[in-house]
């Protein structure tokens, strides 16, 4: 047998071996996955593919910090192009000095496949010198070992590949050699050195190639590095609802409400914590993790990832439902204090370069919390309690819900008046006279501008998004069947809310259950009008704001951009922007309900956010929630901080005079 024939028999044999035990531990990933639940229903494959190629092929999310973002598009892109050398090298197996067809022997395919080569080697020591120098504490805590490993693979594949390559020319039997400059200036290295040496060298480097590659073709579906095959397909397979938009569960069908065991996700679901990259970005951005919580929501997908591989091997092998091992997902994998630090911000999913959603699986255990085992905090039971009851979440309010109206006048729905369009008040706007100003300010607004409006007056009650985030489906769809039978009741279409969770339930949510509306948050509507020409403000106000994103008009809708139109229609304001601003904005700390919960473990976030303002010099902190007015009002009071939240409809009112 020669020798040629012996180096491809070992070669296929060393191949077929990688690819099975690969493919048996992908095929074992993939049934792990379909455990969960389905159909889930999926954005049109158009806009699927769009995703994929923005924000895989592209990089964005990584690229939102610049300098890792920077050496994984290397390493990425690296190895996309050094697959074609991949295949060389395997070809060379069976026949000599083989290349790829067409463009193997190219000189500018061959001049690019080595400066991948050197900018994979750059991007390695980019990341060595992350985890070594910079050491964000993102990745202090994540494994090391698993990571140095990688780069060290990484660094395996790309020398042995130079060096096969460079002693290739060395030999003379590179004809493919033409472009190849850095391959060429390494094969200068061996000069002078006799060609049994170089053909060891050869021979070395060119089977430890075959041997790294190999193995990691086996390794990668054990380890954090499996996303390197579930992340594109992740964020491919994208849920067809909104950002803002939580799932409907069909409560009188349902076999269990929430999720109390691993399998109890979407395979969706299953399939985020496989793709998962522990990079801890998510964990970085978290509210609660930055003020000393124990929310992590890396955690959340690991130890979730480990409970499914733990429970679903139990679960294929068919083991009797009563004899698997399995500790309680809520309690002892994640403990209550866990769950309810959330505040459904979307700042984890924002970062998230694999396209996970966190906050579907922790307000799925804490559906299962509220309405199978009925555990939650005290405070947020209440509000709950007076929801069923009053119709608001404010247990213990004095006011009514027209009491802001007391000096404006404000057409009534509910008293038999018309209008085109329903100002929508909200209860944390109602029943809380710090934003009454807001409210009246808003008004006088839109009549100076000759909107036709209205108000519900006592027929309006909550839209039910705090009993959804806190866990309790079944009352989130009552009150919204409720809400959408009475909007049909008085032929509202067209709606204009303050608050940003009302806008982003009547928009998102509601839809799930028939509710159709044309729906504006306030600074939307005064953008428009500003730029129509229908509110000319006229007067100087001189003074330095900063603008709060509000995290569900920012991140879970999208707006950035009106609430600043406003702000820079006002004459006189100078604007100054925080450094977590826009999709980086950090939340007041009233999102996900805990408005009525909030952990006193640690900093509490609205002081943090407090210090975030101050750090502006701004005297005023211009707000687009009454939720955010409040949480900063309380923190300025606490923390003796200068500047006071100020709603923009304040301001612009302000700006308009005693007119407006």
């Amino acid at each position: 047998m020669s020798i040629t024939l012996l180096r491809g028999a070992i070669v296929l044999l060393m191949l077929t071996v990688a690819a099975g035990v690969s493919a048996r531990k992908l095929w074992r990933v993939y049934r792990l996955i379909r455990l969960g639940d389905g159909p889930v229903p999926l954005q049109p494959i158009g806009r699927r593919l769009s995703h994929l190629v923005i924000e895989v092929i592209g990089h964005t999310k990584v690229f939102r910090r610049f300098s890792s973002g920077l050496l994984h598009l290397f390493i990425f892109w690296g190895f996309l192009v050094l697959l074609s050398t991949i295949i060389q090298v395997f070809g060379e197996a069976f026949v000599p000095g083989w290349t790829l067809p067409v463009i193997g022997r190219e000189p500018w395919f061959v001049l690019l496949q080595d400066v991948f080569i050197v900018l994979v080697l750059i991007g390695v020591a980019m990341a060595l010198y992350l985890r070594l120098v910079v050491r964000p504490w993102r990745l202090v805590t994540q494994d090391q070992f698993g990571a140095y490993l990688i780069l060290g693979f990484i660094t395996g594949i790309m020398t042995s590949l130079l060096l096969s390559r460079a002693t290739g020319i060395a030999l003379g039997h590179a004809g493919w050699a033409g472009g190849a400059i850095v391959s060429r200036a390494v094969a200068g290295w061996f000069e002078g050195i006799s060609t049994p040496v170089i053909r060891g060298v050869f021979e070395a480097a060119w089977w430890v190639h075959i041997g790294i590659v190999l193995y990691f073709l086996t390794w990668i579906p054990e380890g954090k590095h499996l996303h390197l095959i579930t992340l594109g397909p992740n964020v491919y397979f994208q849920k067809a609802r909104p950002r803002g938009a939580l799932a409907a569960v069909d409560i009188e069908t349902a076999e269990r409400l929430g999720a109390s065991r691993a399998e109890d996700f979407t395979w969706k679901d299953n399939l985020d914590v496989f793709a998962c990259m522990e990079c801890g970005r998510c964990t970085e951005v978290c509210p609660a993790s930055n003020t000393g919580k124990e929310l992590d929501p890396r955690r959340l997908h690991t130890d979730l990832r480990k409970q499914l591989t733990a429970v679903g091997a139990q679960l294929l092998a068919e083991v009797p439902p009563d004899e698997i091992k399995r500790p309680a997902l809520v309690g002892e994998v994640f403990s209550e204090a866990f769950l309810w630090q959330c505040l459904s911000c979307g700042a984890c999913v924002e970062e998230c370069p694999a396209g996970n959603d966190h906050i579907d699986k922790i307000v799925g255990m804490r559906r299962h919390l509220v309405m199978e085992e009925a555990r939650l905090p005290e405070n947020m039971e209440q509000a709950l309690r007076s929801m069923e009851a009053r119709g608001h979440p404010f247990r213990g309010a004095a006011v009514t819900r027209t009491a802001w109206t007391a000096g404006v006048q404000v057409k009534r729905l509910d008293q038999g008046a018309t209008a085109e369009w329903l100002l929508w008040v909200g209860c944390a706007a109602a029943l809380n006279e710090r934003n009454h100003p807001s409210m009246r300010a808003l008004v006088s607004l839109l009549h100076a501008a000759g909107m036709d409006f209205g108000i519900l007056g006592d027929a309006e009650v909550c839209t039910g998004d705090p009993a959804r985030r806190i866990g309790n489906e079944y009352l989130f769809q009552t009150m919204a069947k409720q809400n959408i039978a009475t909007l049909g009741r008085f032929g509202v279409r067209r709606i204009v809310t303050i608050c940003p969770h009302c806008y982003n339930t009547f928009k998102n949510e509601y839809p799930q259950f028939g509710g159709q509306y044309e729906v504006w948050h306030h600074t939307q509507l005064l953008a428009r009008l500003l730029e129509e020409g229908r509110l000319r403000p006229n007067g100087s106000l001189r003074t330095a704001v900063t603008f709060h994103d509000p995290c569900y008009l920012g991140r879970h809708n999208g707006e950035y951009d009106a609430p600043r139109r406003v702000l820079g229609a006002i004459p006189g304001i100078s604007t100054v922007e925080m450094a977590q601003c826009r999709d980086k904005a950090f939340c007041c700390g009233a999102g996900g309900g805990l408005y009525w919960f909030e952990d006193r473990t640690g900093e509490r976030v609205s002081h943090a956010r407090t210090r975030h303002v101050a750090a502006t010099g701004a005297q005023i902190v211009a707000t687009a929630c009454p939720f955010c007015t409040l949480m900063l009002e309380d923190a300025a009071a606490a923390t003796n901080a200068t500047a006071r939240p100020v709603d923009i409809a304040e301001l612009l009112a302000q700006s308009m005079g005693p007119g407006a």
